[in-house]
């Protein structure tokens, strides 16, 4: 019902457009979340593959194939939005200066993201978590926070980059 009273208005006053977005520098950045997004992209590859070995496919398994594609691709673009939203935001004239290629890793990202959503199969999610953790571990870096290596504790059990936080 409001809706209506201010469309009606709008119409009456002819009221200037505004537009808006979320912007607000709150200075969070994580590359957690696309790290996260990687690693299930290689999971719900996993799963297609598996329903892939199946000789014949239930009603029941198309239908769980059609939803693990479906996300596996939200993933991808998951990781890709996560990206360069730190890269757009985040990154600035100091930390280009320490990390030269970022653009460069950032433009890898996209396209190994991409090619997620393309295809089902392991290699290209397995380059974009490679990816994906090098960006983790130059982010890291710009904040002076050192960072390790280790096996995610649930499948697919990839190597991912952690920071070491007091």
């Amino acid at each position: 019902m409001l809706h209506t009273v201010f469309s009606m208005l709008d119409t009456l006053m002819g009221f200037e457009r505004a537009d808006a977005h979320c912007d607000i520098p709150c200075k969070i950045y994580d590359p957690q979340i696309a790290q996260v997004a990687a690693l299930s992209v290689i999971r719900f590859v996993d799963l297609i593959q598996e329903i892939a070995a199946k000789d014949e496919l239930t009603v029941a398994d198309q239908a769980q194939l059609s939803r693990l594609v479906r996300e596996k691709e939200i993933h991808a673009a998951k990781v890709k939005d996560e990206v360069r939203t730190i890269w757009g935001d985040y990154f600035k004239q100091p930390q280009f200066e320490k990390y030269p290629n970022t653009n460069e890793l950032v433009h890898s990202i996209m396209l190994a993201g991409s090619a997620c959503k393309q295809h089902i199969t392991r290699e290209p999610a397995e380059k974009l978590l490679t990816l994906v953790n090098e960006f983790a571990a130059s982010f890291w870096a710009t904040k002076g926070v050192d960072t390790f290596t280790a096996t995610c504790p649930y499948p697919p059990e990839e190597q991912v980059v952690y920071p070491k936080l007091g």
